[in-house]
């Protein structure tokens, strides 16, 4: 993975002395990546070295993945699915509609849209002939989770009437302690923790992410290494830090009024991966009346869509460009039926894509618009936990800047308690 950051506005003097104000923070992301303990707000950096999670993982694994397995059912919403289903779907979900013989796949429940679920019961559950065709997810941190407790009742119950046991097919994660795993143990389900200290956008490494990934044949040891790796190198000092830098420059550039972090990524498949750092951003910093407001873009869709308004409209935005150039060759036809756009016959469609990137970036220098890149490898496991893992330590450098409370995200509890009182009046 490479960073790259490029505004003639901005010194770099300017950022590396606000770096060297870091330093006693990184200091202290060191002592927690030193101990290994779950005893830190930033807990989340031990996930990816924490093998007795993952040990317990492959056991349970094992025990619930059968060669007859289609579909897994995550069930869970914000932090519980968006990191699962960034990787997923950047390996494999985008492509799923195109290979529908490939199992097995996971879908995901997360709001309680009724047109999904009533599909869900009507066309899918019908299929079903084999409790070993489905294995169910549901993930609630706080073991009271609306949406999920939602779903996970109007699965399971759809599921029981044709298989009655069916709950020998779910698997709960959950804060050990918390009402769900209390009521799951009751029942004899299967659960998995969540370290107390690890928030639901940075569980993506602990078994909110790996059991479903690992279930669908994914290589999470891969995406540990990556995260790994990526780690190790936000843990250093200076400028060769990428988290460091970009949580630098976001900061900076945020009080320069580029208060929007529009995140492009140059592969429709990244695109929930966009919507995961979305999360991570918007709950993690925009507190006591500060913040950044994150934004997705796609390339190279949305120049059809909105560089009029990124190239031509108010300077408020700060770029970030996410793309690989390493990917599967599909070649044009020397011999052109329709030889109306002059320099594309005999290319291939990644070197066309590669054009399009570089002179988005040409259109973006011409009007004087900063922008950071993150290059990644490939499209792999271990690309994406780099990617992941430096995002996550991004956002602590950046809350620390901001000087707000990353872990914690007090005004989400408000629309929460508002729900519960509108459903308890209609009961």
């Amino acid at each position: 993975m490479k960073f790259l950051y490029q505004d003639s506005n901005l010194l770099e003097n300017e950022i590396v002395e606000t770096i060297e104000t870091l330093k006693p923070y990184l200091d202290h992301l060191q002592k927690v990546a030193e101990d290994k303990k779950y005893i830190f707000d930033e807990s989340s950096l031990n996930l990816a070295f924490d093998d007795q999670i993952l040990s317990s993982i492959q056991e349970l694994v094992g025990e619930k993945v059968t060669p007859k397995l289609k579909y897994i059912i995550d069930i869970g919403i914000g932090g519980s699915n968006l990191g699962t289903k960034a990787v997923y779907d950047a390996l494999y979900g985008y492509a799923d509609v195109l290979e529908p013989n490939r199992y097995p796949k996971i879908l995901f429940a997360d709001t309680n849209d009724p047109e999904f679920l009533g599909k869900l019961i009507s066309r899918l559950f019908s299929q079903f002939k084999d409790p070993d065709e489905v294995l169910i997810n549901a993930i609630s941190k706080s073991g009271g989770t609306t949406e999920t407790i939602v779903n996970l009742e109007v699965v399971i119950q759809n599921l029981k009437s044709k298989f009655p046991n069916i709950l020998e097919r779910l698997v709960i994660t959950t804060d050990e302690g918390s009402k769900l795993w209390v009521k799951a143990k009751e029942l004899g389900v299967e659960v998995l923790p969540i370290p107390k200290l690890v928030g639901g956008r940075f569980s993506v490494f602990s078994s909110v992410g790996l059991f479903p990934l690992l279930s669908a044949g994914l290589d999470v040891e891969a995406l540990r290494n990556g995260a790994l790796a990526s780690q190790g190198e936000c843990l250093q000092g200076g400028i060769g830090n990428p988290a460091l830098v970009s949580a630098v420059i976001l900061y900076l550039q945020s009080k320069n009024g580029k208060a929007i972090n529009d995140n492009f990524f140059f592969h429709p498949e990244l695109e929930s991966l966009g919507k995961w750092y979305r999360q991570l951003q918007g709950e993690s910093i925009g507190k006591v009346n500060t913040g950044i407001t994150p934004t997705v873009s796609i390339g190279s869709t949305d120049l059809h869509s909105m560089a009029q308004l990124y190239l031509g409209g108010p300077k408020d935005k700060l770029t970030t460009f996410v793309a690989s150039f390493k990917s599967a060759e599909v070649l044009i036809p020397q011999d052109l039926i329709f030889p109306l756009v002059e320099g594309i016959a005999g290319k291939s469609t990644e070197t066309v894509m590669r054009a399009i990137y570089e002179g988005t970036k040409e259109a973006y220098r011409k009007n004087n618009l900063p922008f950071m890149e993150v290059i990644l490898d490939d499209l792999s496991e271990k690309s994406l936990g780099e990617y992941l893992q430096f995002k996550m330590m991004e956002m602590m450098f950046l809350g620390h800047l901001l000087n707000v409370n990353t872990f914690d995200q007090p005004a989400v509890e408000d629309y929460k308690q508002f729900t519960k009182v509108i459903l308890n009046k209609g009961s």
